[in-house]
């Protein structure tokens, strides 16, 4: 369980590594770059940034832009309502100026140009980027600005620090894909399409989508499968998929015979779209070719240039890196999932007892983790059940739950003793036979007495306590019988209570990662649960946990959790 320690620390390590992420991102950035949060304050700068200004980052970082840098050409400090940045900064809008002036940290006052666009840290989070560059670096030896460029040249860095930080904040394919067009359409072009070449060398024309006026329709019908890549094929889009080349194309391009399947596909796209200049370029990773992005021009006048494919291929070159690590994660992710179902066993059937069960994986780990549940039955005719948690999010943390667990298993079925006896034994185990560093669990059995009760009894170590909840709703922590975790050595003797649950009544098992929250207090967790499983009680058992899991689990939650049920019948 994390203490306001392990919070504080947890905290500032985010900062930390986020501030870093930013910082490298803005180091790709060709000018003087830097971030502002909701309040205007600096988040992150690139060297070039300190270069210019003359103001290590610790003078920068915390500070309110304007009142640190802005003035007026005589020097003096610019009045907020005089500041056309500040303006386009409180108006959420993109803006730029050729005339403006910063103060150096010697006091000498620095004329620049600059551009000021919003800028999308996800996690709904926002903040503003800042590109500036001092106007004399621009006479008279920097060579002028092509006449056929997409974009101006700060416009086009913006694009490509929003094309990194939009891309590698997600690791969802789907999503990455969705905010690359967005990116591109229509900014660049009215057209955005995309192919990948799937895990299987197959090429599926996964994105289509058009720029209708202040919105995007997507064009599912010409989506789909494509035909294989060529080997030898000159054309355009054949030689981004083979990561030969980015070409400029048009319909004129796909009006001979064609030279293989995908060249009539391309003949079919340019006669449903209206595209008269495309932009073809190969999306890369370090490791192979995933695809190609097509930018097409079907209503926007002009035509693509060859100044502007080095834009193009960034672009592509960065949705390429971020979709190979997405592709990564799902790969691991889907392991992963498989593993845990194998892991996690099916709930014995015992008559006049209702249970389930749920596992939620960790939000931002490999979807695997140390927590986990358990009942089955006794050689003796009673019931066991288990919840327990081993150290860490991974495939080793799942690999030494699986081994409490099995060990588990057959302490209980062969020993008929306590559950505190049994966990005895499988604490020395733990430290002798295994790998498991740390872990904590709750074992119990329950049995039917003679006059229809059912008989509660457990023992804890170090887990968060049994919850339990009679159909009234009163909801009360099974405290009794607590003792030190498993792995620590410790020969402290291990105690067990017991108690008849109430007719109609509902014991709740589960992992700390349902009430821990970053930032609060473990009594706020346990309060929250108490409180939402008193106002369910009288739900339907799945409803019931559903519904717990849904009010309860925490926003912030980086923990798995594994939940178990149970209720014992109503009088009749």
């Amino acid at each position: 369980m994390a203490g306001p320690e392990h919070t504080e620390n947890h905290g500032k390590r985010s900062l930390a590594t986020r501030v870093a992420g930013l910082t490298e991102t803005l180091e790709a950035i060709g000018t003087g770059a830097y971030l502002v949060d909701e309040q205007g304050r600096i988040l992150a700068v690139n060297s070039r940034t300190e270069r210019f200004l003359g103001r290590p980052t610790e003078d920068l970082f915390g500070h309110d832009a304007h009142d640190l840098l802005h003035r007026d050409a005589h020097g003096h400090p610019l009045p907020r309502t005089q500041c056309r940045m500040r303006q386009a900064f409180h108006a959420g809008r993109t803006a730029q100026a050729d005339e403006d002036y910063f103060v150096r940290g010697d006091g000498s006052l620095m004329p620049i140009s600059w551009l000021i666009t919003p800028f999308d840290l996800g996690d709904h989070e926002h903040s503003t980027l800042v590109l500036f560059q001092p106007r004399h670096l621009r006479e008279p030896h920097s060579p002028p600005q092509s006449a056929t460029a997409l974009l101006p040249e700060l416009e086009r860095l913006a694009l490509l620090a929003a094309t990194t930080t939009q891309l590698a904040s997600t690791l969802d394919v789907e999503e990455a894909l969705r905010r690359l067009v967005t990116l591109v359409v229509p900014r660049l072009a009215d057209w955005a399409i995309i192919d990948l070449i799937t895990e299987r060398d197959e090429v599926w024309r996964t994105v289509v989508t058009e720029a209708d006026g202040e919105g995007l329709v997507r064009h599912e019908e010409l989506e789909g499968p494509m035909p294989p890549v060529p080997e030898e094929s000159p054309m355009p889009l054949s030689r981004a998929l083979r990561g030969v080349a980015s070409t400029l194309a048009g319909p004129q391009t796909y009006q001979g015979p064609p030279d293989s399947g995908i060249a009539v596909e391309q003949r079919r796209l340019f006669d449903a779209t209206g595209i008269h200049s495309a932009a073809i370029a190969p999306i890369r990773s370090t490791r192979a070719v995933l695809g190609a992005l097509i930018l097409g021009r079907a209503k926007q006048a002009g035509d693509f240039g060859a100044s502007d494919l080095p834009l193009i291929e960034d672009i592509a070159r960065r949705a390429g890196l971020a979709l190979d690590n997405a592709r990564l994660y799902q790969r691991q992710r889907k392991v992963a999932e498989t593993m845990q179902n194998h892991l996690l066993p099916q709930m014995p059937r015992v008559p006049g007892l209702q249970m389930t069960v749920r596992y939620l994986p960790a939000p931002d780990a490999s979807q695997v983790g140390g927590d986990w549940y358990d009942a089955f039955s006794l050689s003796d005719g009673a019931t066991a059940l288990a919840i327990g948690d081993v150290v860490g999010h991974d495939l080793e943390a799942a690999a030494g739950m699986a081994q409490v667990r099995n060990m588990l298993r057959a302490y209980a079925w062969a020993m008929q003793e306590p559950p505190s006896q049994i966990v005895e034994r499988l604490d020395e185990a733990v430290l002798h036979i295994t790998d498991v560093a740390m872990a904590t669990m709750v074992l119990a059995r329950i049995e039917e007495t003679h006059d229809g009760q059912w008989k509660l009894s457990w023992t804890n170590a170090g887990h968060p306590p049994p919850l339990l909840i009679s159909h009234d709703g009163l909801a009360d922590y099974l405290t009794d019988a607590h003792g030190i975790l498993l792995g620590t050595g410790s020969q402290k003797p291990r105690t067990d209570a017991t108690v008849l649950l109430p007719a109609g009544s509902t014991l709740l098992l589960y992992t700390d990662g349902l009430i821990e929250e970053p930032g609060h207090s473990l009594d706020e967790g346990l309060h929250r649960l108490r409180r939402h499983a008193a106002a369910l009680a009288h739900r339907p058992l799945t409803s019931f946990t559903d519904q717990l899991l849904d009010r309860v689990r925490p926003l912030a939650n980086d923990d798995d959790v594994a939940l178990l049920a149970l209720r014992v019948p109503a009088r009749t």
